[in-house]
Parts: C-alpha cells; sequence; structure tokens
C-alpha cells in the first residue's frame, strides 16, 4: 500500500458501488482467514468476536480512515480506538491488511516476545492506539483525543470501537454525555452488539435495549445497521461522514462467528476452544462463503 495522504475514501468514490463493496467484502475474508490463522496458534481465544467485526473492520481500514502504514504516527492520521482489548485479535489482522504490520507476524500472536499479545497494548503494536481490558474507558480517551485535536485544528477523524457489553459501564455515558456536549463531530462510535458477553447474554447481564434510543437522548447522531451487510456499512459511513454539529453512533447488529458455521452455532461463544480438527473445517467454510 502506498503513502497515503489524502482520506482513503476518495478512492473508493471513484469506483463505483459494486466495486467498492466487493473490495471490502475481500478484506474482511481475509481479516477472518488471518483471524482463524492466528487462533489455531493458541487452540482458542475470541474468535466469534473477530469474525463478527470483521466487516467492520474491513470498511474502517480500506474505506474510511486516513493514515500512513509506514509512519503509524503521523500527527494528521485518523485514530482508531479499541476500547474492547480483547478483540485484538481481529484488529492485528486488519492492520496487517492495512500494511501497518507485516502478515508473517501474525503468526506470532499471543507467544513470548510477540508484538502482538492476546490483548491489545499500544506499547508493543504498531498502530495500536491505546490499551484495551478493562472496558467502558476507550470512549473517555477519545473524547479526550477529539478534544486536543480541536484545539490543535487538526481534522482528523478519532473512531471508538466498542461493545454492547461497554455500554453497561457508567463511564462510557458520562463519555458520551460530554462528547455531545462539546458538539464532537470529529468522533464516530461503533458498538458492536452481538448480545453476548463474558457472564451470558448481554440481555440478561443488563438491559441495554433501546440502543438507538438511548444514544439519541445523549445528543449523538445514531445509525443502526446489520454490522455484516457491507453494503448496509458503506450506506452508513457515508451518512456520518457528512453528518455535522454532533458525534455519530454507528450501532452494528453483527454475529458471533460470522462466515463460519461450525463457530456461529458454538453455545459457549465469548472465549471459544477449538478443537485441533476443527481450525481446518473452519477455514474449509470460510472458504465455501468466500467473494467470487
Amino acid at each position: 500500500m502506498t503513502s497515503l495522504t489524502t482520506p482513503l475514501t476518495a478512492a473508493p468514490h471513484t469506483q463505483g458501488p459494486h466495486d467498492r463493496i466487493e473490495r471490502i467484502r475481500g478484506a474482511a475474508y481475509r481479516i477472518r482467514r488471518n483471524a482463524l490463522d492466528m487462533g489455531e496458534v493458541q487452540g482458542q481465544g475470541y474468535i466469534g468476536q473477530a469474525l463478527g467485526v470483521a466487516d467492520i473492520l474491513a470498511l474502517v481500514y480500506t474505506d474510511q480512515l486516513r493514515y500512513r502504514p509506514e509512519d503509524p504516527h503521523w500527527p494528521d492520521r485518523d485514530r482508531f480506538l479499541l476500547s474492547i482489548g480483547h478483540y485484538a485479535i481481529a484488529l492485528y489482522a486488519a492492520l496487517a491488511e492495512a500494511g501497518i504490520i507485516p502478515a508473517e507476524e501474525l503468526a506470532t500472536y499471543g507467544s513470548d516476545d510477540s508484538r502482538l499479545p492476546m490483548s491489545g497494548m499500544a506499547s508493543y503494536t504498531p498502530g495500536m492506539e491505546i490499551s484495551g481490558g478493562s472496558l467502558g474507558h476507550g470512549l473517555g480517551v477519545a473524547t479526550g483525543m477529539a478534544l486536543g485535536l480541536r484545539h490543535l485544528g487538526n481534522p482528523a477523524r478519532v473512531i471508538n470501537l466498542l461493545s454492547d457489553g461497554e455500554l453497561d459501564e457508567g463511564s462510557t455515558w458520562e463519555a458520551a454525555m460530554a462528547c455531545a456536549h462539546h458538539g464532537l463531530d470529529n468522533v464516530t462510535a461503533i458498538v458492536d452488539v452481538n448480545a453476548l458477553q463474558a457472564d451470558g447474554p448481554t440481555a440478561g447481564v443488563l438491559r441495554t435495549e433501546p440502543v438507538t434510543d438511548k444514544w439519541t437522548a445523549f445528543g449523538w447522531h445514531a445509525v443502526r445497521v446489520d454490522g455484516n451487510d457491507v453494503g448496509a456499512l458503506v450506506a452508513a459511513a457515508d451518512e456520518i461522514r457528512e453528518h455535522r454539529g454532533s458525534p455519530s453512533v454507528l450501532i452494528c447488529d453483527t454475529r458471533i462467528g460470522c462466515g463460519v458455521p461450525l463457530l456461529e452455532t458454538r453455545e459457549k461463544a465469548h472465549f471459544m476452544r477449538v478443537d485441533a480438527h476443527e481450525w481446518q473445517i473452519a477455514r474449509d467454510q470460510l472458504q465455501e462463503g468466500a467473494p467470487r
């Protein structure tokens, strides 16, 4: 990938809608495939979430962010913040797709002395903006970053991926209120609504619906889509990019294990143990549904 000094969206807008969508779908397939390969290194992990958010990360890194792969600290870059540190396996695959880390380095995932720990840490990994893990902090950091960028006159965007489980945290809503109060339209939150968290189904842990109405009540421009429908994601992202005057939130309903039926139906899916013989089955199922 060549160095970029203009938003990545400049290129897609020269393509027809079909070509743009197919390019994102191809990237999502490779993110899923690389996530499966990384998961096999450990034999377990947050594979279901990685497969579920692959379309979202493909959209972000191939269609939305402005960045320079060879210079992850470029001051004018857009910032992508991963609140949910255990989703790092998916982000590493996206960073490899973007050319920020070498694809061959993915084989070191979770290993001793690797730059790719199982939970995302900014001090280890190029392109990782914050360390995640303790949930509910990402949106507060995004708000502070966006205020700082505004004071600097820097037009960069801040995109924060958080989970529906993070909506259990009061700090998330404090940040949402502050972000709207300051009119930070350079902030986009993306909420992965996969309806599952460590303690069980999200609705049974702490009811968060109606999610869209809550964000709207907090002063955000809210759009809800099927997070595994690339066409819907593209349309929503275009709408959000044009919005001014308040922060935006893209609420994405996703499927755990999306693209691999074997894992979509796994009962205990938050942290999966996948048997040795199942990894190739998973890859074969993913290949069957690959973009043609």
